[in-house]
């Protein structure tokens, strides 16, 4: 057993929540900008800026709504709705008005709603579109405990904010007053990969000691000049403590709910960093690589990639980079990654990534075009994050060390267990879950991982999804799928293989990519890919994805077949989470024939 803490730099007092620095800022730095948002529709929306007394106001006028609208201390209030600047706004005032938000998914069936907002006893819920309305109104007949449900396409703001004008002022200020940090803040329903989503019971105290003490130690990130342009979904833990944050550092944020427009709203904000997950990263280059291919410049790239990995890795060196690497990288930078930091504004020098593994290899590529990705790690339950890497203690291919204030310990088994005040209460109402993951002020996360002896935590894989193949080989999925996925081709891979003679993989191919290779191979851009699977060109490439990953594994634990699927995963057709991991279980049972044929040839 190993273990690894690092003490906290801020301790969180019982009086204190998480409303606490927007009041504060509007009184330290009335005039800062906190918010960007948009006002306006037509050719395409203006945008506005909210200061930090402009936001507690706003905040403090939508609490008086949801308390006339009879909302109490402790009462648990609903959010479905895109990433937009209202989503934080009602959060913030479900909060100030004393309640609890539950996050819902924007993309969630009604189903899942109505499980979310039955089990939690939500009394009101704000969504945000007609579509949301009206999957709500299919199921108000399971929801008794439901009231008020007010729509932010129409209104829902101004009418909370016209209903709160006879609410008196002070009425908000006694309910904070009377918030303490062990109150419940949300309570946010895991996307589960099996099974019906568990709500997480997150207190005051749980997220405001997460992000007291990041803040510190990432200083290039959450400061009064930085900006950032959230674009991950609200409902996610990762991108609610991000917001968090920025209210917490006074740094600027502006909201982006159609990753459609991601491009464009880059290119005219120009953050300073960004949140975002490993296939978003994988994207940016996978684009760039296969547009310099397209432009015959294929070769320049290549060597330029060459030359970003070894500067990279270089950094980690005594000496650092030498003359002829550093000219090499100067020319790069002039004629590549100066191209590639335009892509994300221009200003972006530091990026988290979180949810999955990026890979060492983009990890050491973008540090070396000049914009850092600091790989985190952390669960739900951890509020969420436990560990990172920062600018100043940086080991790419790790998540980073623990967080101050967090302990992290690897179980004999290899299971990463996780103590501080950032742990989570339990699961809502479900005291036997409860009680199989948190013993003695630990959580076990489940997660399979190694500490060395720096303290750098690598996650090697999930403790429920090791295979263990007929010959008692045990194999951790994720490493092998991971590398497989660093494919420009590739969007998806399950590896499969338990009980069974030897390991296979169900592949799924980018859509994006597919149409450039299709051209390369001289075929019509529409060819399905079920009329692909077999073509030997095809097959070509996604081997070489697959010799990649076996070549980081043992003989026994490597993919010996692997199948082309017909279509990619969807979380429309439930092979996803609304936070993109696959649903193992669902994806062997949709795909249950192809796994058993690849068995029995």
């Amino acid at each position: 057993m190993r273990e690894f803490s690092v003490p906290p730099i801020v301790t969180v007092g019982d009086s204190a929540n998480l409303t606490d620095p927007v009041w504060d800022n509007a009184e330290i730095a009335p005039d800062t900008v906190q918010f960007v948002r948009p006002t306006g529709a037509g050719d395409g929306p203006a945008w506005t800026d909210v200061t930090c007394l402009q936001f507690r106001d706003e905040v403090a006028a939508v609490a008086r709504g949801l308390v006339a609208a009879g909302v109490q201390p402790g009462d648990r209030v609903g959010l479905m709705s895109h990433t937009r600047y209202e989503w934080t706004l009602v959060d913030y005032a479900i909060w100030a008005a004393g309640g609890v938000t539950v996050p819902i998914y924007e993309t969630s069936s009604a189903e899942q709603a109505a499980w979310i907002l039955a089990d939690s006893g939500a009394v009101a819920c704000v969504v945000e579109t007609n579509a949301h309305a009206t999957l709500l109104a299919g199921v108000r007949d399971r929801l008794p405990d439901l009231g008020n449900v007010w729509q932010i396409d129409l209104g829902a703001v101004d009418d909370l904010v016209a209903a709160g004008a006879s609410v008196d002022p002070a009425e908000i200020d006694r309910r904070r007053a009377a918030c303490r940090a062990g109150d419940v803040a949300t309570i946010i329903y895991t996307s589960g990969t099996t099974g019906r989503p568990k709500g997480c019971v997150i207190t005051h105290r749980n997220m405001y000691a997460d992000i007291a003490n990041a803040v510190p130690v990432l200083p290039n990130l959450f400061n009064p000049g930085a900006s950032t342009l959230l674009f991950l979904p609200l409902a996610h833990a990762f991108a609610r403590l991000i917001q968090v944050g920025v209210v917490h550092a006074r740094a600027t944020m502006r909201h982006c709910g159609d990753p459609k427009n991601l491009v464009a709203e880059l290119q005219e904000f120009r953050p300073t960093f960004l949140l975002s997950v490993p296939r978003v990263f994988e994207k940016v280059y996978n684009a760039a690589q296969q547009k310099a291919e397209a432009d015959g410049k294929g070769g320049i790239f290549a060597r330029a990639e060459r030359v970003a990995i070894a500067y990279s890795e270089a950094l980690e060196s005594p000496g650092g980079p030498g003359f002829g690497l550093r000219a090499q990288h100067a020319l790069f930078d002039r004629l590549v990654y100066r191209k590639l930091r335009a892509a994300l504004g221009g200003r972006c020098r530091d990026a988290i990534s979180g949810g999955a593994p990026l890979g060492a290899r983009l990890g050491h590529f973008f540090r070396g075009i000049g914009v850092t990705v600091l790989e985190g790690y952390g669960l739900t339950e951890t509020a969420p994050a436990a560990a990172a890497n920062l600018s100043s203690a940086t080991r790419i291919g790790t998540v980073g060390r623990p967080l101050p204030g967090v302990s992290i310990r690897i179980e004999d088994d290899g299971e990463i267990l996780i103590a501080g005040e950032l742990v989570f209460d339990g699961y809502w109402r479900n005291q036997e879950a409860t009680a199989e993951v948190l013993a003695d002020g630990w959580f076990r996360t489940g997660d399979l991982g190694r500490l060395d002896n720096d303290g750098y935590l690598s996650i090697t894989g999930r403790k429920k999804e090791i295979i263990v193949t007929a010959g008692g080989k045990n194999v951790a999925p994720a490493v092998l799928e991971d590398q497989v996925r660093a494919h420009p081709l590739v969007s998806q891979c399950l590896v499969v293989g338990d009980q069974k003679p030897f390991i296979a993989a169900l592949v799924t191919l980018d859509e994006e990519a597919l149409p450039r290779w299709l051209e390369s191979a001289g075929l019509p851009a529409d060819t399905p890919v079920a009329e692909l699977r077999e073509h030997e060109g095809l097959r070509a490439e996604i081997q070489k994805a697959v010799d990649a990953a076996n070549a980081t594994v043992s003989r026994a634990e490597s993919i010996k077949v692997f199948r082309i699927l017909p279509r990619d995963f969807t979380e429309a057709t439930g092979e996803l989470t609304p936070s993109l991991k696959v649903k193992r279980q669902v994806v062997h049972k949709t795909y249950a024939a192809e796994i058993a044929e690849i068995y029995q040839g």
